[in-house]
């Protein structure tokens, strides 16, 4: 089985996750992307490589980042150790300093157990495939061992943070002021900066979940745990709440009456937005296959066009920069704003999202109304074969269902990339009518593809 999932490297920490593999992952990322013609150039002029590194607060990431250095560093790389910040800064702080390429190190919305290894590469960009396929190729290949004044430094990067909140700040056209914001940072990696840009930017803010401490991140709180923001909006009468997951680069919402509003509907709000202000490149979205339809009819009265991808943000930003697009993502939460950022942004797109409540004057309700979701029933079928997803007799039995809901719903069935399992997805007018059908195809699922 790959090494690489859709989000990097994955996995318990300690167990296939170790501080050896951690570091013999750095030191193959330093011979591979290492060779490109701009690291080429650098050698010759006598500058060593660069890279950033960050983590989230899980505990494990205080050794897998210790180990990531120390392969970086061993094999000639000045490492800058930008500490505890959200998946997008360290993208951010990749092409600020013009790094070579960049590690994060964060198992994102898993549970705290779990770790990962993201890797980016110059600007900031996640890899391609066949790039971290060289890389996996090169764990077992000779590795750079540089001596004396030839290896590498490792240090604090120091205004990592004040970098960031800059830039963030300076992506706004409308404050904040007057909007009582709820955020929920899941006691990960925005617990810090993400109140303190929504402050600058003018909000009244409430905070929950952020609290880490190396083990309660993403615990029952954050983009996957939506019940606590919606209760504590409406206790507290705030206009909006925002969560995040592990690494911030999710944002979910809720509006004032504790209903929750998905990645699709921000993605609508945004690009009807952004349409109208002329900022959305040939009035076009780019969205993976698990969007709702609901967003697809919503952008096709509005005359945006939607282009779709695979699952996974990066997918989503190889299509927009083939196509120059300035809007995409998913509907988990992942949004790109390609003038801004290479990668999800929770707090970007978080701060849009209520830039644009204070700029028109509208409640969240009011903006989330521009798209009508159709029920979508999401089942995952744990412990199968995710390898044989196309089984003749999955399909056909996909076919079949597709072919009873017609042009009123439809049917995705995808292995997942991180964990052992398939999901099943069914949207239909009729929430019923979904569940039914989703269940069924669980059923072949686990019969068709047991282990």
């Amino acid at each position: 089985m790959p090494l690489f999932g859709t989000d990097g490297v994955r996995g318990l920490a300690n167990g296939p996750l170790t501080a050896d593999l951690a570091l013999n992952l750095a030191q193959a990322t330093a011979v591979v992307l290492g060779q490109g013609r701009s690291a080429e150039a650098r050698k010759a002029a006598g500058r060593r490589l660069t890279a950033v590194v960050a983590r989230d607060p899980r505990i494990s990431g205080e050794f897998l980042s210790a180990a990531v250095e120390a392969g970086l560093a061993s094999s000639g790389v000045d490492v800058y150790d930008a500490g505890v910040l959200p998946t997008p800064a360290a993208a951010f702080l990749i092409a600020d300093i013009d790094a070579d390429f960049g590690v994060m190190v964060s198992a994102s919305h898993n549970p705290a157990p779990d770790n990962g290894i993201k890797i980016f590469a110059r600007g900031g960009v996640k890899l391609p495939d066949v790039v971290e396929q060289r890389i996996e190729a090169a764990l077992d290949a000779p590795k750079l061992q540089p001596v004396g004044a030839e290896v590498g430094r490792i240090r604090r990067f120091a205004d990592a943070e004040d970098r960031y909140v800059i830039h963030l700040l300076g992506s706004l056209d409308h404050r904040l002021d007057g909007i009582h914001v709820v955020l929920d940072c899941a006691h990960g990696a925005a617990s810090g900066v993400s109140p303190e840009t929504f402050r600058d930017a003018g909000a009244q803010v409430t905070l929950i979940g952020a609290d880490p401490d190396g083990l309660n991140i993403n615990e029952g709180v954050g983009s996957t745990h939506l019940e606590q923001l919606a209760a504590h909006v409406v206790r507290v009468g705030a206009d909006v709440g925002i969560a995040h997951d592990g690494d911030a680069d999710r944002c979910l919402a809720v509006d004032a009456n504790g209903k929750i509003v998905d990645g699709d509907q921000i993605m609508a709000i945004l690009a009807v937005s952004m349409k109208e202000r002329g900022r959305l490149v040939d009035d076009t979205l780019v969205t993976t296959v698990m969007s709702n339809l609901g967003l697809h009819r919503a952008m096709a009265e509005q005359g945006i066009h939607v282009e779709q991808t695979g699952v996974g943000d990066r997918y989503v930003l190889e299509r927009m920069t083939a196509g120059g697009y300035s809007l995409g993502g998913e509907q988990s939460g992942h949004v790109i704003m390609s003038d801004y950022a290479t990668t999800g942004d929770g707090l970007l797109t978080g701060l849009h999202l209520v830039s644009e409540m204070a700029r028109t004057g509208k409640t969240l309700a009011q903006l989330a109304s521009v798209m009508t979701v159709f029920p979508q029933v999401l089942v995952n079928v744990k412990d199968v074969d995710r390898t044989r997803v196309d089984d003749s007799g999955v399909s056909e039995a996909v076919a079949e269902a597709q072919a009873e809901l017609g042009d009123t719903g439809r049917v995705l069935l995808r292995a997942s990339g991180t964990e052992q399992l398939v999901r099943v997805m069914v949207e239909a007018a009729d929430a019923l009518k979904a569940q039914e059908i989703a269940d069924r195809l669980a059923d072949v699922v686990r019969a068709r593809l047991a282990l």
